[in-house]
Order: C-alpha cells, then sequence, then structure tokens
C-alpha cells in the first residue's frame, strides 16, 4: 500500500507513520532524507539540488518529485511506501498525480488546536539525554528536573506556545487543503485511492490501533 499521512505539527505522525511502517512492512520516504543522499551521492538530481540550496533557495518541485519518482522505484517499495512531508502543497499533490505516483490511502490523524497547544507547550526536556516529560502527562519527580541526573528541564523554543499556534495557523492556510483535496479525490472511483480521517486524540495504542483497523478494512 502506498500512504500519505496527514496531520498538523504535534499530531503524533511520526510515531503513527514509523507504526505503520513496521506494521505493513514499507519503508518511510522523507524528501529531506532523500535530498541529503542525492546530494552526497554527487548525482544530477544531487547537484542540481546543491547549486539551489548553496543560493539560499529552496528546492524547486520539479526536484523532490524527481526524486520521488525515482525512490518509489527502488526494489523495496514493491510492498508500497509512506510518503513522510510531502506533498504540503495542492501543486506537489497535482504533480504526483501527473507523475503516475499511485497513492492508496490518504490518512489524516485529526487533533484539534487546543490539543496540540497543551501537549507541546507542556514538553520539557533534558537536552544531553534526550529525555523528554509533560507536565501534566509525563511530569518529572521534581519540578523542572531530569529524573536521573537531577539536572534543568528546558523548554525548546519550538514548544512555545505562541510558536506553537504560528505554526498551526500556518499548517491550516498551505497544507490542510490537502485534506480536501484527497478527500474530495477520493470520492472518484477513478483515482483509486481512500481518504481515512482518524481521531488523533487518546493514547499512542488507541490511536495505532485505529488506523490499522482503518488500514486492513
Amino acid at each position: 500500500m502506498n500512504v500519505i499521512l496527514l496531520g498538523p505539527p504535534g499530531a503524533g505522525k511520526g510515531t503513527q507513520a514509523a507504526h505503520i511502517c513496521e506494521k505493513f512492512n514499507i519503508p518511510q520516504i522523507s524528501t529531506g532524507d532523500m535530498l541529503r543522499a542525492a546530494v552526497n551521492a554527487g548525482t544530477s538530481i544531487g547537484l542540481e539540488a546543491k547549486k539551489t540550496i548553496d543560493a539560499g533557495n529552496l528546492v524547486p518541485d520539479e526536484i523532490i518529485i524527481a526524486l520521488v519518482k525515482e525512490r518509489v522505484q527502488s526494489p523495496d517499495c514493491n510492498n508500497g511506501y509512506l510518503l513522510d512531508g510531502f506533498p504540503r502543497t495542492i501543486n506537489q499533490a497535482d504533480a504526483l498525480k501527473l507523475q503516475g505516483i499511485k497513492i492508496d490511502y490518504i490518512v489524516e490523524v485529526k487533533v484539534p488546536d487546543d490539543d496540540i497547544v497543551v501537549r507541546m507547550s507542556g514538553r520539557r526536556v533534558h537536552l544531553p539525554s534526550g529525555r523528554t516529560y509533560h507536565i501534566a502527562f509525563n511530569p518529572p519527580k521534581l519540578e523542572g528536573k531530569d529524573n536521573l541526573t537531577g539536572e534543568d528541564l528546558i523548554q525548546r523554543v519550538d514548544d512555545d506556545e505562541n510558536i506553537v499556534r504560528g505554526r498551526l495557523k500556518i499548517y491550516h492556510k498551505q497544507t490542510e487543503p490537502l485534506v480536501k483535496y484527497y478527500r474530495d479525490d477520493a470520492k472518484v472511483a477513478a483515482s483509486g485511492s481512500k481518504f481515512i480521517a482518524i481521531s488523533g486524540v487518546g493514547s499512542l495504542d488507541q490511536v495505532k490501533d485505529r488506523i490499522t483497523l482503518a488500514l486492513i478494512s
């Protein structure tokens, strides 16, 4: 199965993507990873991308699409694949379709904005180890201190409430239109795709079970 996972930042897409890939034995395809690999390998696409990156510009959709098309033809994609962080715009989704890159399932993980803010703004991190806590859901034994070392925990800049709300605003404006795009596309029988909306509220295992059930039913 070929899968796209949609949802706002903080919805738990990374965890759920890893679960889907393990459960159905498919690779997780990250455009960022592909770009780095192509640049390091010195491929023609990689060299073109490097010129753009070195000039301080965004890599154009044409290069990303070419990388995706090449990657999905690899033997490890015979059982399918999960696209990670792509597409992000309607133009990119159209380009995928024009290149004949088939998508079987579009899974939207739905989490209300206020829940996202609580999840992310409540996170605290012990930087040396990467251990993560949450002031409400997984608090440290001593407020503000790592359980093992007693060292200070910090709130990452990206987890500040104002930053989180700003990222959500960008998501709603730029990426959320893909939800309607793929929902409408799935209504067209010839597309061969299925749109699935899953509640991302609850424990990780509960969300995993919802996604698994939806993908096998």
